[in-house]
């Protein structure tokens, strides 16, 4: 199964859009499922169901984090790589669907009872 098949298929389960995304990478990159998990859950509904980012785009964005960025040796080089995969992936996505917030892509406030 691919990962985004995995993704897919944890979205269906009973995953948010971060985790589905974050956990279907998280151990190519020596994070643990579970911890992915926990991590992405405040992410999904665009942060907290408020709307904002899309829960798949902040996913994405730990993943390059685990792949590019900095650790604890302050490496400056990483954060530039990081930023610039992120704003590349941010333009493509919003080039795909329109937006990259959650309440635009889904075309409704998910943070009313309707």
């Amino acid at each position: 199964m691919s990962r985004i098949e995995k993704a897919i298929s944890y979205f269906e389960g009973n995953c948010n859009c971060a985790q589905s995304v974050l956990s279907s990478y998280s151990t190519q990159y020596g994070l643990d499922r579970e911890e992915a998990l926990k991590i992405a859950t405040g992410f999904g509904g665009g942060m907290g169901r408020f709307g904002r980012t899309c829960g798949a785009v902040t996913g994405a964005y730990m993943v390059i984090g685990l792949k590019y960025g900095m650790g604890i040796n302050e490496d400056i080089e990483a954060i530039e790589k990081t930023y610039q995969v992120i704003r590349d992936f941010s333009h493509k996505f919003q080039e795909i669907n329109g937006s990259v917030l959650c309440k635009e892509l889904l075309g409704c406030d998910i943070n009313t009872p309707k």
